[in-house]
């Protein structure tokens, strides 16, 4: 199988494409990444060499670009991560989020259909759905009700792949994870800056009240989770893929601070950004009904790990937060 990855150098979009070189080394991986502020070809120096691996530097909203991988090569499956992802960003300029998350998508759709692709899968957001009160939990059939420009690009391209499936038989299925934590994620979110700036003991700010609750999700399970929907997951379907492990943003900092043996003083309340949702909880009971999926690592363990892996590679971050980590792609590709 040759699988086309968009995004492959963010976050959770390399720690995927790693697990698909170990866990199916036969299969071959094609990285698409524009390498915007949040992808970082670093991320995956250590399979670079990989005779299954190829790396591809473009916008999924440049077609010549699109259709070129697809002339070069036949490309069973597309995972696409590729996205504008930071909700802050959004409401400071959402032209990027609607152009990268939206006309992108459309551009992988239609290329995806014009060359008859066995499966399509779409990476979304729990964030589409809003926001949810003190109870319940959002499952495939909850009504969207995006609150954030962020949200509504992902909302939006969620809805134009399911019309590709309807439309033109395309055999997309959609992805709705929760929040994700882990190895290589960019410290703008939540867990890592609070890592960052408490290993630095700089103020760690926390929107509001610091209340607001999210289901935490190791990355690592959520690419097992992609896997088996690729590899079992019914076109047409959408699976929401939920960590059951909920806590409020405050209680996170909190426990990074006390990992880290740091006072809770560090703690900074500023000012709460616009629109802010509440309350997020993803009900996962139909992946794991359908496909056997469940998350393996605890929270305790998950986070352990994350706050020992952000210690031992200071100069990767430390690198990105600087800028530098741009030289990185300029050495490895533009140099050669």
């Amino acid at each position: 199988m040759t699988i086309l990855v968009t995004g492959g150098c963010g976050f959770i979009g390399s720690n995927f494409v790693q697990h698909m070189l170990d866990r199916h080394p036969g299969e071959t991986v094609i990285n698409l990444d524009k390498l915007t502020y949040a992808g970082n070809p670093e991320n995956l120096s250590g399979i670079e060499n990989h005779p299954n691996y190829h790396f591809v530097k473009g916008d999924i909203c440049d077609r010549n670009v699109v259709e070129s991988i697809f002339k070069q090569n036949k490309v069973d499956a597309v995972i696409n991560f590729a996205a504008e992802s930071h909700v802050d960003r959004s409401i400071v300029g959402s032209a990027i989020f609607i152009e990268t998350n939206v006309a992108g998508t459309n551009v992988l759709l239609d290329v995806a259909r014009e060359h008859s692709v066995g499966r399509y899968i779409q990476i979304s957001t729990d964030e589409v759905y809003g926001s949810l009160g003190t109870e319940g939990k959002f499952t495939e059939g909850s009504r969207m009700h995006p609150n954030s420009p962020y949200a509504a690009s992902k909302a939006a391209a969620d809805l134009l792949a399911l019309a590709y499936h309807h439309t033109h038989g395309l055999p997309v299925i959609i992805t709705r994870c929760s929040n994700n934590y882990g190895p290589f994620q960019f410290p703008e979110k939540l867990i890592p800056l609070m890592i960052a700036r408490a290993l630095d003991d700089k103020p760690l700010p926390v929107y509001g009240d610091g209340l607001n609750v999210r289901d935490w999700l190791h990355v690592k399970d959520h690419c097992s989770a992609i896997d088996l929907i690729l590899r079992g997951g019914k076109p047409g379907e959408v699976y929401n893929i939920g960590g059951t492990n909920e806590w409020k943003n405050i209680d996170i900092v909190r426990l990074v601070l006390k990992k880290l043996g740091k006072p809770d003083s560090l703690i900074s309340f500023v000012k709460d950004r616009p629109g802010h949702d509440r309350r997020y909880a993803i009900d996962a009971a139909k992946v794991n009904r359908d496909l056997g999926w469940r998350p393996r690592i605890s929270f305790e363990k998950g986070l352990d790990e994350t706050v020992e892996w952000y210690q031992k590679h200071e100069s990767w971050w430390r690198r990105i937060v600087s800028g530098e980590y741009q030289q990185y792609y300029r050495k490895m590709y533009e140099e050669k």
